[in-house]
């Protein structure tokens, strides 16, 4: 994989960490395998895949419009097994692509790598202090993280009054406690000088739906959990910071506004129908209601006179036939 160049050397002079693209070729040549050999692979250095102060001089690799980028390799027969962990090269990779990046953005004061926050508590990958005073911590995040474990970093950096910004490795599942938080998550192809935004498709608008977070109702990002997502790519190079994070470009701010804007107008346009039904409603007029009256009972038998004969069951006059029987025929 492309993603898995060696990128990033160290540079025994200066004990610092240094990047292809720092210099020509050339001079990384001079300065490698064969020559004065003072860079080293960063990883045989710091102990990954070979033992810790592991010196093995760098090849620097690449010309002009090849078809492999510039990078760096080590010398035949000196690289670990199966070479260095793609994982590890890609985080290392993608730390100094975002670093390099955010020196270039024009409100950036300051760029650290490997930056403890005041409290120690945690070690931004890349931290950034915009010229408001505002502190960013870039985080390449090279595998799925627990929620918990995204949730403890989270409220560290919250504490420590600095705003966390996740890119994540092409392929790895972004964790949804992100989006419950109200975070975004951009994929970084550090190749490429590339970002992906992750944008919610627009929810369904359901009864009294404008009474609800328009927002919603648009693409929106972050997107909620569980949203069906739309991916947006951006060369690096067009995307900004602010104290929120990551700012889109002015041609997605403008699409993104003209989406809020004809929500806005729909919404006015249900709550003006609604509140015209209402009214006609309510003036109206109103049907009587039903209201159930029982039957009257039924009349009492008039007196009758001593002596007539009359009926054991309904106690009403008994004509003379049927005196013998002592009732009605029906009773």
């Amino acid at each position: 994989m492309l993603d898995d160049l060696l990128v990033v050397g160290f540079d025994l002079d200066t004990q610092s960490e240094v990047h292809i693209g720092d210099r020509p070729l050339e001079q990384w040549r001079a300065l490698g395998y064969g020559r004065r050999e003072t860079v080293v692979c960063f990883y045989c250095w710091r102990g990954i895949d070979a033992p810790a102060g592991t010196k093995v001089p760098l090849v620097a690799r690449g010309r002009i419009g090849g078809l492999v980028r510039p990078h760096f390799a080590h010398p035949a027969g000196t690289a670990p097994p199966g070479g260095h962990g793609r994982e590890t090269v890609w985080h290392i990779n993608a730390k100094h692509r975002l670093a390099r990046w955010a020196r270039t953005r024009p409100n950036v004061m300051q760029v650290r790598m490997e930056q403890w926050t005041e409290d120690r508590d945690r070690r931004a990958d890349v931290h950034v202090v915009l010229d408001d005073g505002a502190r960013l911590a870039l985080e390449a995040q090279r595998e799925l993280i627990t929620d918990e474990l995204w949730q403890a970093r989270h409220r560290d950096y919250a504490a420590a009054g600095v705003r966390d910004v996740w890119f994540m490795r092409p392929d790895t599942r972004v964790p949804h406690v992100l989006f419950a938080e109200g975070i975004p998550a951009w994929t970084l192809y550090h190749r490429e000088g590339e970002a992906e935004a992750r944008l919610g498709e627009p929810h369904a608008r359901g009864p009294q739906w404008w009474t609800k977070d328009l927002r919603l109702f648009g693409l929106h990002h972050p997107p909620c959990p569980g949203d069906p997502v739309v991916r947006e790519r951006f060369p690096l190079t067009e995307l900004g910071l602010d104290p929120d994070g990551v700012t889109f470009p002015p041609a997605m701010n403008e699409r993104l506004a003209e989406q809020a804007a004809r929500v806005q107008r729909d919404a006015s346009e249900a709550r003006h129908q609604h509140e015209q039904a209402e009214r006609r409603r309510e003036a109206a007029p109103r049907q009587p209601r039903y209201r159930y009256e029982p039957a009257p009972p039924p009349p009492r038998p008039a007196a009758v006179p001593a002596g007539t004969p009359v009926c054991e069951v309904c106690h009403r006059p008994l004509a003379e036939p049927l005196v013998r029987y002592g009732r009605h025929i029906l009773c």
